[in-house]
């Protein structure tokens, strides 16, 4: 058959095809069409149409977010720090922009290769005044902004300006390193503003907008949508309740708003994980939830005032809550009261496993901390517990939280620990004091983990202390030896531990 006929045939067959289809689109709707809007002339009569718009709840406007990048980029400012650099006598200095920088966005400006390698300036050279950059957002139309407190940590001058161009030197009105948040105030009116949203309301796969200055890029807006919310356990701040974006945040970004499509405000974007110091599609910002009490405390008083429950506190796993009796791993475990507290008071004991706050579930140690934090200093609250195989309810005064307190010093038992390959030694006041633990402290001390010995492979480590055995106390070697030799193979052991200071409690099956 010759390519001539070859040809003819191609066509006649696509003729064909074409016919076969205009003839099922005279008589049944295409359900992707377009052109399918109710009472349309094109519609065939005597047929349905099948609805095909997109639910406005996931529909994109036609011109995308247009509208609300107009909205919100006036009210995200530029803000630049002028700090001074330490010098050869190590003498305290504002320096901190890079070191903050590294540790938010990893290292942008190059690898660190040594106090004096390429990327870093010879420590011993004295230093004149350097500056640093972010972004910051305008809340109230009289000046007040809010940034990240990593933005103006230890500046001696803040410069704000708008993206209209008029520049302004900004005060410091407070800052909380726990959350990392801070507020500038400039002497400025009628100033437009990004109104708060309630973060508490965004559903992961929601569109969001992170507004900043990167690279001093003004005014760049980036979109995304939500990847997770409620993110604790990072490691960046104290307190945390990070939303998770895809929306590109860079260096420069931190103090800038992320916002729905409402034009609302929902986060201060904060960080990103990168390894390359760029944005690889996981950043966070620090939810308005946490945001706005922060503001709103810091705008009054120039401090924050935290609720206070005075324990540790820490997650359990599956092999904890079968030690604990539990069915599973949601609660906080209380592993200290610190003594004369609110919980000491309210009859909390070490080993009591906290369900509810104010009838809100528990599911880990980050959220009862974020429950007691933003709970006001003198307020009745109930928390339900677990306690010897039974729930129970106590009534507990929440006091304010003393400066260097931890309220909810979170610690994690990410490894079980099982008794085998560690090496103890009565715990004597020269160790002790060598541990900086109190003279009440009793246990024993672990000197040595053998090597490829399962406590090893699951984290213990010498200069731990070792109180109790199966909530039976240890104090001494002698104590050790007869407790830990009744547990049987196959039984589970838990363990209460000082480490660092903190109280912690681990449980290994033997």
């Amino acid at each position: 058959m010759s390519t001539q006929r070859y040809r003819t045939v191609g066509f006649v067959l696509g003729l064909g095809l074409l016919s076969t289809l205009l003839f099922l689109a005279g008589n049944h709707s295409l359900p992707l069409s377009h052109a399918s809007n109710p009472g349309s002339a094109g519609s065939v009569a005597g047929t349905t149409t099948i609805p095909t718009t997109v639910p406005a709840a996931v529909q994109a406007p036609a011109a995308g977010f247009t509208d609300v990048a107009q909205r919100v980029t006036p009210a995200v400012v530029n803000i630049v720090t002028v700090m001074t650099e330490k010098i050869a006598d190590g003498a305290a200095s504002p320096d901190g922009l890079r070191d903050r920088m590294d540790e938010f966005f990893g290292q942008p400006f190059g690898p660190r290769r040594g106090p004096q390698g390429p990327g870093f300036p010879n420590p011993w050279e004295p230093r004149g005044p350097r500056g640093g950059q972010g972004s910051g957002v305008i809340i109230s139309s009289d000046g007040y902004i809010l940034t990240n407190h990593h933005v103006i940590d230890r500046a001696r001058e803040v410069i704000v300006t708008l993206p209209d161009k008029r520049e302004f030197k900004g005060r410091i009105v407070g800052t909380d390193p726990k959350t990392d948040l801070a507020v500038v105030k400039i002497d400025a009116q009628n100033l437009p503003t990004i109104p708060w949203g309630d973060a508490a309301k965004l559903q992961v796969g929601e569109y969001v907008l992170a507004v900043g200055n990167p690279f001093g890029l003004n005014s760049t807006v980036t979109l995304g949508i939500v990847s997770a919310v409620g993110r604790g356990h990072m490691g960046i701040t104290q307190y945390e309740d990070f939303i998770q974006t895809d929306a590109a945040i860079n260096p420069g970004n931190s103090g800038g708003a992320l916002v729905n499509t409402r034009g609302e405000l929902v986060g201060i974007n904060t960080a990103i994980f990168s390894q390359s110091g760029g944005y690889q599609g996981v950043g966070f910002a620090i939810s308005t939830t946490m945001a706005k009490p922060v503001y709103e405390s810091l705008v009054k008083t120039g401090t924050v005032v935290r609720g206070y429950l005075g324990v540790g506190i820490q997650d359990l796993n599956q092999d904890l809550a079968k030690s604990f009796r539990l069915t599973d791993s949601r609660g906080a475990l209380v592993n200290e009261v610190k003594e004369g507290s609110p919980a000491d008071h309210a009859g909390l004991q070490q080993g009591d496993v906290i369900l509810e706050y104010q009838g809100t579930p528990v599911e880990d140690a980050v959220v009862l901390q974020r429950l007691v934090t933003r709970t006001p200093v003198g307020a009745k609250v109930s928390v339900k517990i677990f306690r010897d195989g039974r729930e129970r309810e106590l009534t507990i005064t929440i006091g304010e939280q003393p400066d260097q307190a931890k309220v909810a010093r979170v610690e994690t038992a990410e490894r079980d620990v099982a008794l085998a390959g560690a090496v103890v030694q009565d715990l004597d006041r020269e160790t002790a004091r060598e541990l900086g633990l109190t003279g009440k402290t009793q246990g024993v001390v672990v000197t040595d983990v053998e090597p490829d010995s399962s406590a090893q492979k699951a984290g213990l480590l010498p200069g731990d202390v070792i109180k109790e055995i199966n909530r039976r106390p240890v104090r001494s070697v002698k104590d050790f030896e007869k407790l830990s030799s009744e547990v049987k193979k196959g039984e589970n052991v838990l363990i209460l531990i000082t480490r660092r200071g903190a109280s912690l409690f681990l449980s290994a099956t033997v």
